[in-house]
């Protein structure tokens, strides 16, 4: 169907192994806990900030409402609402830059995931 029947199933097959040679099968996705990985280096997280906005982020695992944010907007989400959590700042100039939003961008996601967590029944929190 994808080719209209211009390559036989073998052909498609082989050059799919000629690609994933080329990038070494190093084939993944852009998950929200990738980009939180990277912007928590880049603030410079202490253990807290991580402990929490690991724990805020994979409680959006399982939550159908909050499929419609990318994963970078979950994960700049749960670092917000870490770092608020802690008493720090609840964005700066570094996570502006490594994020790419702004802190009135967040906020309204990291809302939602607190929205989100209340609903969720305590013995599953």
């Amino acid at each position: 169907y994808v080719c209209d029947r211009a390559y036989s199933g073998n052909e498609i097959l082989e050059m799919e192994e000629v690609v994933l040679k080329a990038l070494d099968y190093n084939v993944t996705i852009a998950s929200a806990h990738c980009f939180l990985v990277r912007y928590l280096k880049a603030a410079h997280a202490d253990k807290r900030i991580v402990q929490s906005s690991c724990l805020l982020l994979d409680g959006t695992l399982t939550s159908y409402t909050l499929l419609h944010y990318l994963p970078s907007q979950l994960a700049s989400a749960a670092i917000l609402l870490a770092r608020r959590a802690v008493g720090r700042n609840v964005w700066s100039p570094t996570l502006l830059h490594y994020t790419g939003y702004t802190e009135e961008e967040v906020i309204p996601v990291a809302r939602a995931l607190l929205v989100e967590k209340n609903s969720t029944p305590p013995d599953l929190r």
